[in-house]
């Protein structure tokens, strides 16, 4: 094996990894209905590393995952990381290379306005050179920078090393296969930018036999094309937003081995329409930027979260320390938890940072939130708290719901019968809809923005 460079990390893995797995026939990738053999991809990375101009690293812009897959290694195989900005939006995308001097960016789509140094890649067609040996990565290379979501506050960075990422591979790769039975190959509505699509649509087909849809289907039409275009069996990597939008859309799937959902809790209700429209399981798992998946549950039967292999939760009293085979050192987390079975599952009671505390009264945001969503005809809202205090010194509640037909007061009526009239959105707006990113999360400066207007 060729080995590729090394630095310096924390994780006490091998030194050296594969920088990809299984044979060079199996397939890595499907585009167009062909799929894309572990030679071809090999070969597509060596000519994408080769045009790289020296730098610490690049943003990654690909819209199109197996560009994504090609660029994310050949970045790896020179040695540099992996920027991953918490959306693609211009505004984003120049605050994280503000952050890295010297940084690029990288994609395959001609871009007006495009970024600083933009390098377009060239097309990736089938006729590849020679894809040579597989080279080895140092376990402890810095491969990617996360940025957080921003949905509690400025998003932050998170360093993953190649060794880290094989860590929490192995736990999702043991998850499926136990829930499916066997091999299995993926469709992502996500994007591969999202720690949670990186694990599971950039990760998974790079460290495992599986492979992945090129393409993030969007409508649920589009879901079904993308779906009958790959072998069976196949699993719908996805968010409760997308979800729910292709159980309300009435669309028919081609058979699935299972879902899997993250981003945004999965209302149980959601969960079991899901199983029983698609006759699939449904596999929800917990993890965040900072950690990555650690714990999964079937939402639809199950309450209680289940740990990963290795994975050691401690409570404590502002949160939960977490253990994981990827993390360098134990990190703690606002997630409030009671441990179960043996200490091997967890129920989640909300966090730190959504209890509130209001004229000596107590309420977690999560539970409101339940309420509010389990109002008829409310499609969508939510409800967080300000942060300047009024007049009287209280940080209040604000509300955005999407409710079409409904009235704001018929909404607060509803609120006022199920929770704490302290708690009760002041203010509270009908909108058209919620401004969530493309893994539905909700930024909290544009929940503001949004409450302001």
């Amino acid at each position: 094996m060729a080995t590729v460079h090394e630095r310096a990390g924390r994780e006490n893995a091998p030194l050296l990894l594969p920088l990809l797995a299984g044979g060079p026939s199996r397939a890595i990738a499907w585009r167009d209905r062909q799929a894309i053999s572990a030679a071809t991809f090999l070969a597509h990375v060596r000519q994408v590393a080769a045009l790289l101009p020296e730098a610490v690293g690049a943003v990654n812009l690909c819209e199109d995952r197996y560009a994504f897959l090609v660029a994310f290694t050949a970045l790896v195989l020179r040695g540099q990381v992996n920027l991953l900005p918490p959306s693609r939006a211009p505004h984003a995308v120049d605050e994280v290379m503000a952050n890295h001097a010297g940084c690029y960016a990288i994609g395959e789509l001609a871009l007006d306005p495009a970024p600083a140094g933009y390098l377009r890649m060239p097309a990736l067609d089938a006729a590849a050179l020679a894809h040579g040996e597989v080279p080895s990565i140092a376990a402890d290379a810095i491969v990617a920078i996360g940025y957080t979501s921003g949905s509690t506050g400025k998003p932050k960075p998170n360093i993953k090393t190649w060794g880290s990422f094989h860590a929490s591979n192995t736990g999702n790769i043991q998850m499926l296969n136990a829930a499916i039975g066997g091999p299995f190959d993926i469709v992502a509505t996500v994007p591969p930018q999202h720690m949670y699509g990186m694990e599971m649509s950039v990760v998974m087909p790079l460290m495992s036999e599986v492979s992945v849809h090129a393409g993030r289907p969007f409508f649920p039409a589009d879901v079904a094309t993308a779906l009958a275009s790959m072998p069976e069996p196949r699993v719908l990597v996805t968010t409760p937003v997308h979800l729910r939008a292709m159980v309300e859309s009435g669309v028919r799937l081609p058979s699935l081995a299972a879902f899997v959902s993250a981003t945004a809790p999965m209302p149980v209700e959601l969960a079991r329409e899901a199983e029983a429209c698609f006759d699939a399981p449904l596999h929800e798992v917990f993890g965040s930027t900072e950690t990555c998946v650690f714990a999964s549950r079937r939402t639809a039967v199950e309450e209680e979260w289940s740990l990963y292999e290795g994975t050691t939760l401690h409570s404590q009293p502002d949160g939960t320390l977490v253990d994981a085979p990827q993390l360098a050192e134990p990190m703690a987390l606002a997630d409030i938890v009671t441990l179960h079975g043996g200490g091997r599952r967890f129920r989640l009671c909300g966090r730190n940072t959504d209890l509130l505390e209001i004229a000596g009264k107590r309420a977690s945001l999560g539970d409101l939130n339940r309420r509010l969503l389990a109002i008829e005809g409310v499609r969508d809202g939510v409800l967080f708290q300000l942060d300047e205090p009024d007049t009287a010194g209280v940080r209040r509640i604000a509300g955005l719901v999407v409710a079409p037909g409904l009235t704001a007061d018929t909404v607060m009526a509803a609120l006022r019968a199920a929770i704490d009239p302290v708690f009760l959105p002041r203010p509270l707006r009908l909108v058209e809809a919620l401004p969530r990113n493309e893994t539905g999360k909700l930024p909290r400066g544009a929940l503001l923005a949004l409450v302001q207007r």
